[in-house]
Order: C-alpha cells, then structure tokens, then sequence
C-alpha cells in the first residue's frame, strides 16, 4: 500500500460536533424524525407477533406448546423501535400470505380457487395465520399442504426462468425490432472476456477528507446494506488506524466505507467523465490489496469485508466480479451458519450475521434474474435466519451522521422474496402460462404486492402520483414496485402479441394496460433512476431496456397501442431512454450492447410503423 496522508480529520469519528448531544440519544428516521429509545424485549417471537402476553416459560411458553411451534426468545439487549417493530410484523404478514394464501397455478387452475386480490380478504384468523406460518417455517422449504400443491424454497430465483430482459426479444412483433437474434448469453459472454479489473495499490491514500466520507456513508450509502454498524465504528476507525490500514478485517472494511462514502457525493457513475477513475477508487484499490488475507478466513468480519467490496464493483458495473466475490462469500457464510446458527450467537454476532446473510441473498438473487449463473446455495438457510432488528447502542455515541435505519432494507427482502415467487410461479421454464391457469396467479401476486405497500411505513411509504421525489429511498421503492408490477402483468402482453384478438377480451386488455402503465410510470421521468444508481445501476439499465421492448412491442399492436399515451408522446419517451442507456455505455460491455440494442430497436420499429400504415 501507499504512503498515507492523514490531513487534519482522520479520526474519522470527530465526535466535537456530538458533544452537546444530549443524554438518553434518540436514533434518527429517514426523515429525520425521533425514534424512541429502545427497550428490551421479554416475550417470545410468536407471543411478540400475536401480541400476547407470554410467561416466559423455557425452554418453551405455554403458548407455544398449545400451538406445537418453536418457541424462541431474543437474548436480553436485543432492542426494537416502534419503527423497526412496525415493519418486522407487517413483513411477518406479506410472508405468511405469500405462503399461504397463494396455490400452486396447477392447483389454482384445476380448482378453480378464488383469489383474496378478488375476495379483498385472505379468509384466514390471524390464528391460523400464525399456526400456518410457524407450520410452514418448521418444515423448512415447505412440501405438499393440504389444497395448496407442491412448493419450494423461493428465497432465491429459479435454476431455469425467463425473467430476463433480452429474453423479449424472441416475443412476437418485438423480435423484429433487431437484426439478429440475442439472449442473456450474449451479455453474459461480454462480461466473461471483459479485461480484468486494474487497480493500484501503490496509491498514496489521502484521509484528509476521512470525516466527510464517513458521514456521507451512513447518510446516504448504508441506508442500502444496512452491514455497518454505527455504535461500534469508533473503534473500527481507532483499530485500523493503529494498524496503518495495511493489515486486518477493520482496515478493509473502514477502506470501503470511504471508498463507498466518497461514491455518494458525486452522483450518478453514468455523469462523471470516462477519462476520470470512479470516486473512491485509491481507498478500494487499498482494501483489495487486504482481501487476499481475509478470504481465508471464515469470519463474519471477512465476510463483511466481502459484501461492502461487492458493493462497491456494483458502484463501478462489475457485475461478475460482484458474482465471483459473492460465490466465495456464500460458501464462507454456508459455513459458518451451519456451524454457528445464528440463534446461538451472541446479540451483536447474530444481527450482523442475520445483514451479511440477507445482502449476499439479494446480490445474488439480482444477479440470477438478469444472467444465467450457478447458485451458490445460500437461499437454504432463508428460513432459519431470521430478520435484522436493529444494531444494540453501546456506550459510545454513533459517528456523525451515522443512523441504523432498516426500514429500506427490510423493505427490500420482501420485494425481492416476492419478485423470486413471481418467477417462479410464472416464468420457471415449463410454468403453463394460459390465461385461464395465470388469471389468479396473476391477481394473487399482484395482491401481495399492494399489501406490501401498503405495510410501509410512513417515512419510505412514496406517493403514487406522477410527483417527482426528492427522497431517494422513496424513489427507489416506488422504481422497484413498478418494475415488480410490470414483470407479474407481463405474460398478458406477450399473449396479445401472440393473438392480437385477445386484446379486445376485458379482463386482458385491463391486465396489459395495468403493465404498460407500470412500464412507463418506470420511463417517463429516467433520471428518477439516479438516484438507485449506487446499488442498482447495471440492474436499473437492463430494467430501462426490459419495459423499453415491452412498450416498443405494445405499440406495434393495433391492440395494445389504443391503451397507450399519444405516439408522439412515446416517441420523445423512447428517445429519452436511449440517450440515458447510451450514456451508461462506457461503464460495461453489456450495457454497450444494451444501447446498441434500444437503439436499433427504435429504428426499426419507427419503420414497422410507417410500413403497415400505423404512423404517417
């Protein structure tokens, strides 16, 4: 490593403006609002969820042996805020009806099953729920329950889907909008024989900046991992500093905190010039001159070194890289859960655990619905880890600026374990996608995905009007429930361009409206995506290109256009979106491909057009 400039703030932890914090410190919500401070909880987790009082009883209560269910209790120090509370029941909730309410389609198909999206109501007690749930999460990935066909684990995508956005371009009407023919391969290829990622390690660090960068972290880049604790960081810093930030899991991981923290403050990668290195990276070249060391090590501390270098290659749209370095840390966390399972942790151990566990799930569950990549395996311990519940303060006051907000993050394992369900109750290869079988698998999810915005809470719950949102969580959610919404609508669109006379049938011409309209909610205003495009901008743009094809389809059906805005109105959309994509060409070859695809696409669909006499 270089030699390093430490400035005049490399504490990092410049605790002078916290001084006159007062006692009894109160967490910070997204919006700035007080949290309560926390307390210790007493009951265990199904009294907790029912709201009932417990007797404490171990190693079962009494409530839990009526109910033959497992009976755990959080370890003194565990604390919730009614914040944090608020979203683990209503995310208890969206689980138990994802599970329960929602046959398999053969099931739905043979039955005839009403849906509770038709129903309003899934006809369930909260006791049954309750005793369903625990039943279910006993039995592990789940098996056959009586009325509800043959399930499977869908923490994680399926083996074999077609969820990927090039996979539309073997759609009627849309595969004559590209000269040849492509598939997620084409994309996969490219990154395989991408030249490798060059970094120097000999650059001098410059820590002058330390104090900024780790407040920008904590404000704006942890709200998307949730991975770093706040309380604890202090001495993280302290730690690497007397080690020189050459040597230790503390140094690499306080290495990528500046390096991510220092990404946040210059906006959008897809802004900053080709000729400039992305921000951030001395610090990251730094930390992986570290990693070598800590990936031998079976820690959860290397571990989390891992996911925070993964991160960061997202930042940069190194999305195999992500993958490669996440293989390595699923297999290092498959160990150590299944040595160490996180109930038998210690407190802070466990909730760190349980962080590490669910990023390095949702990395690659991303990663899985865009390209055809081995699993790693993780998903199997999706229901014996549980859900993070908050970092326990310790003596020290937080860094400044620094928060343990969850409430995204939780957010986010809901969406991504209900966007798995949608794949693979729709798009597994081999899924009867008839209208007759997908009408209430179709409604049933789509249900869901109301009750999971509905759950909410307040500060992130964004509004659903056309409003632009200065919140960049809010933004972000509302990106993602469009996206999620258009991908469950979705095969109603492709039925219509296999028979356009399917489009004058009611309830279909309503479906696809209802996904063209999530597709364009998504496109009419493209910069909104910026602000995901620290966590999600190779995603984002293959999602861009995804609802670009499907409203580029729609439009050449006499059908679907009619539910559609204006044409002009379309076009200067799609124009709009292809200058956006072609400014992300330069971060990666698949991107490259993405523009030059959208592109063509629109030259070619301008010509459709005037050729069949639907565009003067």
């Amino acid at each position: 490593m270089g030699g390093i400039n430490t400035g005049n703030s490399a504490t990092g932890g410049d605790n002078s403006s916290t001084s006159t914090t007062t006692a009894g410190r109160k967490r910070q919500s997204v919006d700035g609002v007080e949290y309560p401070r926390r307390r210790a909880t007493i009951a265990c987790e199904v009294c907790r969820s029912r709201k009932s009082r417990c007797d404490g009883s171990r190693p079962k209560c009494r409530l839990c042996i009526e109910l033959n269910a497992e009976c755990i209790y959080r370890e003194p120090g565990i604390k919730l805020d009614a914040g944090d509370k608020l979203i683990l029941e209503h995310l208890n909730r969206i689980e138990t009806l994802l599970h329960n309410a929602l046959p398999s389609p053969s099931h739905m198909a043979m039955q005839g099953a009403a849906s509770p999206a038709v129903s309003a109501t899934t006809g369930l007690s909260d006791d049954a729920l309750m005793r369903s749930t625990l039943n279910l999460t006993n039995a592990g990935t789940g098996g056959n329950q009586p009325g509800m066909g043959t399930w499977t684990n869908f923490s994680s995508m399926p083996k074999s889907h077609s969820t990927p956005a090039l996979n539309l371009l073997q759609w009627p009407k849309i595969c004559q909008l590209v000269s040849r023919p492509y598939s997620p391969q084409h994309l996969l290829q490219l990154e395989l024989n991408r030249t490798p990622l060059q970094l120097d390690a000999s650059l001098t660090l410059d820590l002058s900046n330390t104090a900024a960068y780790v407040q920008a972290f904590f404000e704006r880049v942890n709200v998307w991992y949730a991975c770093v604790n706040p309380y604890n960081w202090t001495s993280y810093y302290r730690t690497a500093l007397s080690q020189g930030f050459r040597s230790g899991a503390e140094s690499c991981i306080v290495l990528l905190v500046l390096a991510l923290g220092n990404a946040s403050t210059r906006g959008s990668l897809s802004r900053i010039s080709p000729d400039e290195d992305p921000p951030g990276m001395s610090y990251f070249s730094a930390a992986w001159a570290l990693l070598p060391s800590l990936m031998t090590r079976t820690t959860m501390m290397s571990a989390q070194c891992m996911i925070l270098t993964a991160a960061y290659l997202f930042y940069i749209v190194r999305p195999l890289e992500a993958w490669t370095l996440l293989s390595s840390t699923s297999m290092k966390l498959q160990l150590l859960l299944s040595t160490n399972p996180p109930a038998m942790l210690p407190t802070a151990s466990r909730e760190l655990s349980e962080r590490v566990y669910w990023n390095a799930l949702l990395f690659e569950s991303d990663l899985l619905a865009e390209l055809e990549l081995p699993h790693s395996g993780i998903n199997q311990f999706a229901e014996s880890v549980g859900l993070p519940c908050g970092f326990e303060e310790e003596d020290e006051e937080p860094v400044v600026g620094g928060r343990d907000d969850l409430w995204y993050f939780l957010a986010e394992i809901a969406l991504r374990r209900l966007l798995n369900r949608v794949s693979h109750l729709i798009y597994c290869k081999g899924t009867s996608t008839s209208i007759s079988s997908l009408a209430p698998v179709v409604a049933e999810l789509d249900y869901q995905l109301t009750q999971w915005y509905e759950s909410l809470p307040i500060p992130v719950q964004f509004p659903h009007s056309r409003v632009l949102l200065s919140n960049p969580v809010q933004t972000v959610l509302r990106l993602r429930y469009f996206a999620c919404r258009t991908i469950i609508f979705r095969p109603y669109i492709l039925a219509v361009l296999e028979n356009d006379k399917l489009g004058h049938e009611t309830t279909v011409r309503e479906n696809c409206r209802k996904c063209l309209e999530a597709c364009i909610r998504q496109l009419e205003h493209i910069t909104e995506h910026h602000a995901g495009h620290m966590p999600y901008l190779w995603q984002g743009a293959l999602s861009m290109v995804s609802q670009s094809l499907l409203v580029m389809g729609a439009t050449m059906s006499l059908s679907l256009s009619s539910v559609l805005p204006p044409p002009e109105q379309m076009d200067v959309m799609f124009q709009d979106v292809i200058e956006e994509v072609e400014r992300y060409a330069h971060l990666a070859p698949s991107l490259r491909l993405s523009a030059e695809i959208i592109r063509e696409a629109e030259e070619r669909r301008q010509v459709y057009l005037r050729n069949n006499g639907m565009r003067v």
